[in-house]
């Protein structure tokens, strides 16, 4: 049988495990090889993810499984995504959602992320943790490639309640040459679906020489699905294969980003220590709305919110956020 999960859309047989490792084939389904594992659980600050226009200050539960369906050249969780799950099993946590659940509200988080690795490697268990998350009243995210076929990215909507997509690339050479797929139209794809019924933002991490060129164009693609839409522009500090290629300059791609800044109003730049592009500035009249500071590599915090009701407290202006500031 194929895998209809994502758009590798591999055959599967009971010792056939398709492109992520992680299914396989029970007559005519699909099964996980490891449900219910994890790689890690712990508590973190939602804007860390990042999410930036999500529970601003709030505390999330992240967690994540194994493997992945890309070969990203660069990737800064090979150890994770790139190993073999069968491999990783006794490193991993097991832990029924309803356990999982419960440690999100007594360590008092808002929402739980799937953050580690890519979600569609593990549907089922995810499918599982929502319905007990949402028993709950615990919302759930995610970071996902986005290259699911379109009926998993309907079971994705299903789960998940706001997502990060990762966007890293438009040409054809570099999807083939820096991540392993063929093309970027199916990410495209579940980028405009979701953007029609759930809250999204973006990330594109910078890989200097590869995909710095094409910021503007992957601007103008955002702004024409929904010009507010964040975007996290990563200065990536390129692991796994590429880790001796040149870091990202941080003024060549703050002015590379100028004309982008003109077509969206909530884009950021950070992913390195003090970065002044992390707050969130009101599109009408540019005051700050939501400040945040910036430590690197997933540190960012939440330092002032300034948009009681989603509104700017200057002139009023409607700011695109999920959820209301309170912690």
């Amino acid at each position: 049988m194929r895998c209809n999960y994502c758009e590798w859309r591999c055959e599967l047989g009971p010792d056939t495990y398709g492109k992520c490792r992680m299914y396989y084939a029970d007559g005519a389904t699909a099964r996980e090889r490891f449900p219910e594992m994890w790689s890690t659980y712990e508590v973190s600050r939602i804007e860390s993810i990042p999410f930036y226009h999500v529970y601003p200050g709030s505390r999330c539960l992240a967690t994540g499984t194994s493997s992945c369906n890309f070969d990203c050249k660069y990737c800064s969780n090979a150890f994770i995504a790139k190993q073999d799950p069968a491999e990783m099993q006794g490193k991993m946590y097991r832990f029924t959602a309803r356990k999982l659940v419960e440690m999100a509200v007594k360590l008092e988080c808002k929402s739980i992320v799937f953050n580690v690795n890519e979600p569609t490697v593990s549907l089922p268990s995810l499918r599982a943790l929502a319905i007990e998350a949402d028993a709950a009243g615990i919302p759930m995210g995610c970071l996902t490639n986005g290259y699911s076929t379109p009926e998993a990215t309907e079971l994705l909507a299903s789960i998940f309640t706001f997502f990060n997509i990762s966007l890293k690339g438009l040409a054809d050479e570099f999807n083939r040459g820096c991540i392993g797929i063929h093309s970027a139209q199916p990410i495209l794809r579940t980028i405009r679906r979701l953007a029609e019924t759930h809250h999204i933002e973006v990330t594109t991490p910078v890989i200097q020489g590869a995909n710095d060129h094409e910021l503007d164009e992957i601007a103008r693609f955002i702004a024409d699905v929904d010009p507010e839409i964040p975007w996290h522009v990563l200065r990536l500090l390129p692991e796994d294969e590429m880790k001796g290629a040149e870091y990202p300059d941080i003024e060549r791609i703050d002015r590379a980003l100028h004309g982008a800044r003109k077509r969206l109003p909530y884009l950021y730049f950070h992913n390195f220590v003090g970065s002044q592009w992390v707050d969130t500035l009101c599109p009408n009249c540019a005051t700050p709305v939501v400040e945040r500071f910036s430590l690197g590599c997933g540190g960012d915090r939440l330092q002032r919110f300034s948009c009681a009701k989603g509104k700017c407290q200057t002139c009023g202006q409607v700011i695109k956020i999920l959820g209301d500031g309170s912690l």
